[in-house]
């Protein structure tokens, strides 16, 4: 039995608790503790909702936990096995080293933190460790992208001629997300998914051409990139959260190989399009769920079996991060910019 404590109840926090409360059927995981400084929020009666329909749903019972205004306080207890950090992006690094040091496994949300450089503190903090530590970049566990992952490394349809990417969506709203300073714009809170697939998809580019602007926050929020690879002719993403209010949510790729092209877009009644030379387009089976509890799911095994995360490891999640601060040096200096190995 794993017992977690989660730190931060917003959107993530109960999109966390959700996946952790369908994970707790199968008698391997509890949730024991949260820990929020919003009084209504650590005691259920303010919820966040999420952006995806079927993402924090709600229904947690935060009557059967520890509740806790202090995170360093949750990060103590000794019941936790894994520290669960959903905080706003610029606390990950102050409290994941902090239990890290303390002992705990440490799951991350995204973006595993406001810079390259922090990133890379709680990866090499994360070294030291007793415990395992991953990031949660949902998109590498996704039914329809781990699919595509696939497709890609065993050449099913043969290479990859062209890749584009596209998550955009209206602001989301709210004082972290308006900042951009905490948040980083939407460059890095909601595109850095497609950057990080990207590179699960392909490996760090040789360089970006990357064109966007600022809207809601001083920082990049809307951005189309081009990541400059020796053996792939186009791979392109666009992200931002830019949008017009109504105009929703959308996550979509268009992938072409040799043979066959490969159409996902999360609004359709079937996702995943494929289109073969000589056959009938067909929709491809995917597995139920989100990304959210296949990558808790997979995180508690590697607890479970005493085996570091290999899918997403805390290098790959700070080289992400790295990756979106260099597309941001092309959006300012309005040129092609040479990606960073460390």
């Amino acid at each position: 039995m794993t017992n977690v404590g989660v730190i931060g109840l917003g959107m993530m926090g109960m999109t966390h608790l959700d996946a952790y409360t369908r994970l707790a059927s199968g008698g391997d995981v509890r949730v024991v503790a949260v820990a929020d400084l919003d009084e209504a929020r650590r005691t259920g009666k303010t919820q966040a909702g999420g952006n995806i329909e079927g993402q924090a749903k709600g229904g947690f019972d935060f009557g059967s936990v520890k509740q806790y205004a202090d995170a360093a306080e949750l990060i103590a207890d000794d019941e936790i096995d894994l520290v669960d950090v959903c905080l706003p992006t610029p606390a990950h690094a102050k409290f994941a080293i902090q239990a890290l040091e303390a002992g705990k496994h440490v799951l991350i949300e995204k973006p595993l933190a406001r810079t390259a450089e922090q990133a890379q503190q709680i990866a090499d903090a994360a070294g030291k460790a007793k415990g395992l530590a991953m990031c949660a970049m949902c998109m590498r566990f996704w039914p329809g992208w781990t699919w595509l992952k696939d497709a890609v490394d065993d050449q099913t349809y043969g290479k990859v001629r062209a890749a584009t990417f596209r998550r955009v969506a209206n602001h989301p709203g709210g004082a972290f997300y308006e900042d951009g300073d905490a948040c980083g714009g939407g460059v890095l809170d909601l595109h850095i998914h497609d950057t990080d697939f990207v590179r699960h998809l392909f490996g760090t580019p040789d360089a970006v051409t990357s064109r966007g602007y600022s809207q809601i926050t001083d920082k990049v929020d809307h951005v189309v990139t081009q990541y400059h690879y020796a053996d792939v002719p186009l791979v392109v993403a666009e992200g931002g959260w830019a949008m017009s209010a109504g105009f929703g949510f959308k996550m979509q790729y268009t992938v072409n190989f040799e043979r066959a092209t490969a159409v996902f877009d999360i609004g359709s009644e079937t996702p995943l399009m494929l289109y073969e030379p000589g056959k009938e387009a067909h929709a491809v089976k995917l597995p139920g769920g989100m990304g959210y509890e296949h990558e808790i799911a997979y995180f508690l095994d590697c607890i479970r079996d005493g085996t570091p995360p290999r899918r997403v490891t805390l290098e790959d999640a700070a080289a992400s991060v790295r990756l979106v601060e260099d597309e941001v040096r092309s959006v300012e200096s309005g040129k092609t910019v040479a990606c960073r190995s460390k």
